[in-house]
């Protein structure tokens, strides 16, 4: 029963879709403006650096929290992983906006930051890393995911820990299968670049 709690907790928390909050409070709807992705890098596009920012953060909180909870609730390993993996799939698929949400990468940081803190700074040092050089955020993001998967792997972490970095993976590189389409030709949109 625990677990069901915390799966459903950790989808609602997840679903709570802050960054279109904070857009349409200057009358932008993410969902059509920018890449119509409802996430902090849209919000970047269209709002500017300090409501990414703090879209950024309230999303790995959502992620951190989901966890944490979770961690009240069991003891096993595995349940905070499964509360962590819906706060993700709740952001990416929200009930409040028709289920159209971001694509996971802060939610996914904020969760496994609380996990595996180390490899998430591995992974953070990678995605800043991967910008700064492409100036591509979508880059800078699959990054992060696969380094935070097999960084994770090469620790002497829980078995579910490790499980659930490679999902996530999976589930960013997805959502991302647009991005790496507009990379291979040469559409994709660089860090400042005009919408």
């Amino acid at each position: 029963m625990n677990e069901l709690a915390v799966v459903a907790f950790g989808y609602l928390a997840g679903s709570i879709p802050f960054a279109f909050l904070l857009a349409r409070r200057r009358g932008v709807d993410l969902r059509h403006a920018g890449s119509g992705n409802v996430g902090a890098a849209n919000v970047l596009r269209t709002s500017g650096v300090p409501d990414a920012m703090i879209a950024f953060v309230l999303d790995a909180a959502k992620g951190a929290v989901a966890v944490l909870v979770a961690q009240r609730l069991s003891a096993e390993p595995a349940t905070p992983v499964a509360g962590g993996l819906a706060s993700i799939i709740g952001h990416i698929y929200p009930v409040w906006l028709g289920f159209r949400g971001g694509k996971g990468v802060a939610t996914a940081g904020g969760v496994f930051v609380v996990l595996v803190p180390a490899a998430v700074g591995i992974a953070a040092a990678v995605f800043a890393l991967a910008i700064w050089v492409t100036r591509y955020i979508s880059v800078g993001s699959m990054a992060a995911a696969v380094t935070l998967a097999v960084t994770t792997a090469a620790m002497d972490v829980a078995a579910a820990v490790t499980v659930g970095t490679a999902i996530a993976a999976v589930i960013i590189i997805h959502r991302h299968r647009g991005n790496l389409g507009r990379l291979i030709a040469g559409t994709e949109r660089r860090v400042g670049q005009r919408l």
